[in-house]
């Protein structure tokens, strides 16, 4: 695609709720050629599955273990500050809707060198979840007999090939995928809740165990650890909620993001109250804390001492869409981040591309390369490759989350001065909300040191990542001046 001006290489968008064309900010010409086929029933059963993953249908199981009961107050804290950012990001959307997503707003409103940063700590994040997602597909499917014999990173490379395959065809049959991912997450988590509320109501043994309040108070209450344990599971609990930023970039490709995006937001708190907080207190409820293990399902754990045939193989499945769901949601966005960037300079031209189904191919492959390194991670060190990359992809949804609110602030500042106008869509308590959201996300970075198996050796790469960003942008930054001139110019010469 040639360098066009950011007015000739975007066609007319409808206005922001509550907001004129005139207070719109520069459009991103990595918005051009895109499809307006998400339908609403997409954007809003992708929220759903943003809010819903394996970090709670398999990873409560273990945090459970450590924290005890009080894990429901860590995911209610976190999932509250999760609704913040994503709050922020869709006041942003209507202010003006991109595909470039939160690296647009960067670009907009910290310049080059924030949407630099916002754009590759979001690839990092999701190069590597989606190696987390092979690697978890992998395991998931030896659960099964008929697939014990094939090597772990033959089924890594097959889940890979799959989802990749879909990801190019169009983003109407990602929306699909993805509504379709989320009914079986959600139908999953109706089941168990109805099925765990009726064993609690009639007093029906589990394992042994008579259902009550009486699992928590006679087992250490709520912190029976402590606090620090919970604390230290709060990296997990925020990696858990990390897709939910997915509805900014979606928004790009929905013919009435200023109808679509407000619903889907609003929604996502009581999701998260209901699904998240409430399915761990009913598994605390169930069964003493001190029963659940890491590495297997809780609901798995609590069904099976029940003994309800094929949990296992039923929530097996669930799991393993899970993290089909979300390798397919982060080939689909790092797509459009790097589409976004590469339009500015700060990626490789090549990323820039889209296909004849308006498909920015190019980021999708580049991301899809580093997740073939992740199949050569299960091919060295099956039984490491979750935990290694897991951690890594921490740090960029934490980056993240900071940039999406630091872009925030900066737009209510510039609304104050009446140079943008705020939609009627907003997040309260600005700038508090970012303040405080920024201060807690950074809260849990430092607080990872305490743990030292893991979380210490994750805040260690903090440096080596900086380093690699500043030698990065030094390689591009001269391309990225020579387009931004370039875009000058042409916009100069139009007036």
């Amino acid at each position: 695609m040639s360098n066009q001006t950011v007015e000739d290489a975007i066609p007319p968008q409808p206005g922001a709720q509550g907001a004129s064309s005139t207070t719109q900010g520069p459009r991103d010409a990595g918005d051009a050629g895109y499809s307006k086929d998400l339908k609403p029933r997409h954007i809003n059963m992708i929220a759903i599955g943003g809010a819903i993953g394996t970090g709670l249908f398999l990873g409560a199981g273990g945090r459970l273990a450590s924290a005890g009961p009080a894990l429901a107050l860590a995911y209610a804290v976190c999932g509250l500050f999760a609704f913040f950012v994503v709050k922020a990001l869709g006041e942003l959307v209507l202010h003006r809707p991109s595909s470039g997503s939160f690296v647009s707003y960067s670009r907009e409103f910290l310049g080059e060198k924030g949407a630099y940063v916002a754009g590759w700590m979001y690839f990092l994040n999701w190069s590597t979840t989606g190696i987390a997602d092979i690697t978890a597909i992998a395991l998931y499917t030896h659960y099964w007999s008929l697939f014990t014999d094939i090597p772990q990173w033959v089924l890594a490379l097959i889940a890979l090939a799959v989802v990749l395959a879909i990801n190019m065809i169009s983003v109407k049959i990602f929306g699909e995928l993805e509504f379709w991912f989320a009914i079986v997450k959600v139908a999953a988590l109706v089941v168990f809740m109805v099925i765990g509320i009726v064993l609690l109501t009639t007093q029906h043994p589990v394992g042994g165990s008579t259902p009550g309040l009486h699992m928590i108070t006679d087992h250490g209450g709520i912190f029976p650890q402590g606090i620090m344990p919970v604390v230290i599971v709060m990296q997990g609990v925020v990696f858990a909620y990390s897709c939910v930023e997915l509805v900014g970039v979606t928004a790009g490709e929905t013919a009435e993001p200023e109808k679509v995006v407000p619903k889907a937001v609003n929604a996502i708190m009581w999701r998260v109250g209901f699904f998240y907080v409430g399915s761990v207190v009913l598994l605390a409820l169930l069964l003493p804390w001190g029963e659940y293990t890491e590495g297997q399902s809780p609901f798995v754990t609590v069904l099976s001492k029940v003994g309800v045939p094929a949990a296992g193989d039923v929530m097996n499945l669930v799991v393993l869409t899970a993290a089909m769901s979300s390798l397919n949601s982060g080939l689909y966005s790092t797509g459009r981040i790097l589409r976004s960037m590469a339009m500015a300079g700060s990626a490789p031209k090549f990323t820039a591309r889209m296909n004849k189904s308006q498909v920015p191919y190019g980021g999708i492959l580049l991301t899809s390369a580093v997740c073939v390194l992740g199949v050569a991670l299960n091919y060295v060190v099956p039984g490491k490759a979750f935990e290694i990359v897991l951690n890594i992809a921490s740090l960029g949804i934490v980056s993240t989350w900071c940039i999406i609110m630091l872009c925030h602030l900066v737009f209510v500042r510039r609304a104050k001065a009446g140079l943008v106008e705020r939609p009627h869509f907003q997040l309260p308590w600005s700038p508090v909300t970012e303040i405080v959201t920024i201060a807690f996300l950074l809260g849990v970075i430092v607080l990872m040191w305490e743990d030292p198996d893991v979380g210490r050796k994750t805040v260690m790469l903090v440096p080596l990542i900086a380093a690699a960003l500043v030698a990065g942008w030094f390689a591009v930054r001269g391309r990225v001046r020579s387009l931004a001139a370039e875009r000058e110019k042409e916009s100069a010469g139009q007036l």
